[in-house]
């Protein structure tokens, strides 16, 4: 998560949840930290398949489709 719409969300949070000075310091800290493993649990962008690409299994399956085989048939 980028860091300034942490920030913000955590400002946010803790300015409605916090009573006191230190309650409200404490609760910022909690929820950066929340929000900032959150983005941790994704998988990283280059761990992904890139767009546009297809997969060797789709061209593998494709003898052995039942439109392919009826296909040949004719």
């Amino acid at each position: 998560m980028n860091n300034l719409f942490r920030g913000l969300l955590a400002g946010y949070g803790a300015h409605k949840l916090g009573g006191g000075c230190i309650s409200t310091v404490l609760i910022f800290i909690l929820l950066w930290w929340l929000l900032g493993t959150c983005g941790a649990m994704l998988p990283a962008p280059e761990a992904t398949a890139p767009i546009g690409k297809a997969s060797p299994a789709l061209y593998a399956s494709a003898s052995t489709s039942p439109i392919a085989s009826g296909i040949e048939a004719w």
